[in-house]
């Protein structure tokens, strides 16, 4: 057992536990100087970066778990989040498209894939990223509305209209918001007249 090392991590969790974030991450960063190939430690500290919005920082750390363990999905999809998060959406892209590689059914990573397309004006990309997050995530509302909007700045009118009609099935006040967002008022009346009615009625 490498001693250094597990002292210096047992101390970052206890300090990690009690809130003390920057002892914390002192104290994981030792443990992976200790021991150079602890994804764990990475973790621990691209987490606590991400807390603390030092979102350069996180991506570094998340790159290091990445080196360790080329195949962990879910930290493809958090290296991704946090590089759109930074701006950063061509990396960011690569990063969500490897995580769907790996683990198609993610369908997180989808979205943050479409979002990434989205920032870059990429709308066709950034359409079929969402469709495939509405596909596994058939109730998720905003996977429909970022899939509508992508069509309608792509110039896909009638594609729109069908999104928003099953958008309208089972979230119709997201429906009305794109519909009031893109200026689509012609699809007003996928929304039937009376939930439109209830849903636009004041609440005391």
């Amino acid at each position: 057992m490498n001693y250094e090392h597990w002292r210096h991590y047992a101390r970052g969790w206890l300090l990690h536990v009690f809130g003390r974030e920057q002892q914390a991450f002192d104290a994981y960063f030792s443990a992976f100087r200790a021991k150079p190939d602890d994804a764990q430690s990475a973790r621990h500290l691209a987490h606590i970066a991400v807390r603390r919005l030092q979102l350069d920082v996180a991506a570094k750390w998340y790159a290091e778990v990445l080196r360790l363990a080329p195949g962990d999905a879910d930290t493809r999809f958090n290296h991704g989040f946090v590089l759109e998060q930074a701006g950063r959406s061509r990396e960011a892209i690569a990063a969500f498209t490897e995580a769907v590689r790996l683990k198609p059914i993610l369908d997180r990573a989808w979205y943050g894939l479409g979002l990434a397309h989205a920032r870059l004006g990429e709308q066709d990309e950034a359409a079929a990223a969402f469709a495939k997050c509405a596909e596994l995530q058939p109730m998720n509302g905003e996977a429909y509305y970022q899939w509508a909007m992508a069509c309608h700045h792509g110039n896909r009118p009638d594609e729109v209209a069908r999104i928003v009609e099953r958008l309208a099935g089972f979230e119709p006040k997201r429906a009305l918001e794109f519909i009031r967002d893109s200026g689509r008022v012609d699809l007003i009346d996928a929304v039937p007249k009376e939930v439109r009615e209830f849903l636009q009625t004041p609440r005391r």
